[in-house]
């Protein structure tokens, strides 16, 4: 998959519905350790969609050695390719940046209990 494909202003606004729902399919993925989904505890590092609906996502673990890494990972391939309009779906696994709460979006500091002004 070429997930450096240049795409055009008309395919960038043709496609914004589909990565609005691919990120709404990434929010029903949780984070077993954590009750945020994986997209808001900001695991989910790149998303790209080509011209053909195919999906790339680069994505960590909030450590390396999570015992729950291949389910998070099916749960995200069946979710992205649940959605309507994707065919396929290609997960990297990175560790490089390495994860760190800065990276939570506001929405999991507050499902925390974390201000998020911090």
């Amino acid at each position: 998959m070429d997930s450096k494909e240049v795409l055009t202003p008309q395919d960038v606004k043709e496609l914004a519905p589909l990565y609005e729902d691919v990120v709404l399919a990434l929010k029903q993925v949780y984070d077993p350790e954590i009750p945020v989904n994986i997209y808001d505890l900001g695991l989910v590092y790149e998303l790209h969609i080509n011209k053909e609906h195919e999906v790339y996502i680069k994505m960590t673990f909030t450590a390396p050695n999570c015992p729950m890494a291949d389910e998070v990972l099916a749960d995200v391939q069946h979710s992205v390719e649940d959605t309507p309009g994707v065919k396929r779906c290609e997960i990297e696994l990175v560790f490089d940046p390495v994860w760190d709460q800065s990276m939570l979006s506001d929405e999991a500091r507050v499902a925390l209990g974390w201000d998020p002004e911090f």
